[in-house]
């Protein structure tokens, strides 16, 4: 049998977890044809198809499963090994993916870019902004961020903020000709700008006042899938949107738009950032929560 590369073997995991040549290639910074060619080049060694491709779809053969099941813990032990080497560097090294909603990225992870990578220079940082649930280990992320109750048990979880205050907002033009809700119920007399996830599923509007609490799926004629889009239709008169009060500020101070129903809005609780536990955990990742730690440590002095 001819001898493989343990970048071959590499290559073809990427693959197998991704699906798709073309998300394997954008993650490892290669082009699609590069890593086919590779994925041909390990096939005809070992003498046995690995995948079946078609122009739309990547699965594994029988041949493929067995090799990735035994693979999968073979890689993971070279990396363990790596990362304990990186380990022994004065400065942290390597690289660190993480996954997050938009809003978690605007306001928590985007100011913390500049001074990490500052505090870090041999440290590469991705985000990626994504509201889709994603199986961050499959995907190839280090961490990534959600709300507490969105978290996988198997997870390690730190809170990374504040609670977090949505609001319900509308133009004052729309208030005067359709009135101001008093309560939740007054909603379904309203045009409500909705918010549809990238599952399919609309955002609901959860609301609390002296013990009661509702939650109501919102009706409106426009539905959007960007809180930016939500308060741009809102300040246009288009109806009642509930976006997280950041969005806003400006829009509030200035009496472009005006909160309604604040009474009924409890604080939710803050976004978390999360990661499997890990025997050795990368230097990158290691940095990262000791950054965190130390601004929350800089954050409760100041305080």
């Amino acid at each position: 049998m001819q001898r493989v590369s343990l970048g071959e073997l590499e290559i073809f995991a990427a693959i197998a977890r991704a699906r798709s040549f073309r998300k394997a290639a954008t993650e490892r910074g290669v082009s699609a044809s590069a890593l086919s060619q590779a994925l041909r080049n390990l096939e005809e060694r070992l003498g046995v198809r690995l995948l079946n491709r078609t122009t739309r779809s990547v699965s594994l053969t029988e041949a493929g499963e067995a090799l990735l099941r035994r693979l999968r813990p073979a890689l993971d032990e070279v990396e363990g090994a790596v990362e304990a080497a990186y380990a022994f560097r004065r400065t942290p090294a390597g690289s660190l993916r993480i996954n997050a909603p938009a809003p978690a990225v605007e306001f928590i992870l985007g100011p913390m870019i500049a001074p990490f990578l500052e505090a870090y220079p041999d440290i590469s940082l991705e985000i990626i902004a994504d509201a889709a649930f994603v199986d961050i280990v499959e995907s190839g992320f280090d961490a990534g961020v959600r709300f507490g109750e969105e978290l996988a048990r198997d997870m390690i979880a730190m809170p990374l903020g504040p609670p977090l205050d949505y609001a319900v907002v509308a133009a004052p033009g729309y208030l005067a000709k359709r009135g101001t809700p008093a309560g939740p119920d007054d909603l379904l007399g309203h045009n409500c700008i909705r918010h549809r996830f990238p599952g399919g599923t609309i955002f609901e509007w959860s609301f609390e006042k002296d013990g009661r609490a509702v939650s109501i799926v919102p009706e409106g004629r426009l539905t959007v899938n960007d809180s930016r889009q939500a308060v741009r239709a809102a300040k246009e008169g288009v109806g009642l949107a509930r976006v997280p009060v950041d969005y806003v500020q400006a829009e509030l101070a200035t009496g472009e738009l005006v909160r309604v129903l604040r009474d009924w809005s409890p604080l939710l609780p803050s976004w978390f950032l999360y990661y499997p536990s890990r025997r050795q955990m990368p230097p990158a990742m290691r940095a990262f929560l000791d950054f965190i730690g130390a601004r929350k440590d800089a954050a409760v002095d100041r305080g």
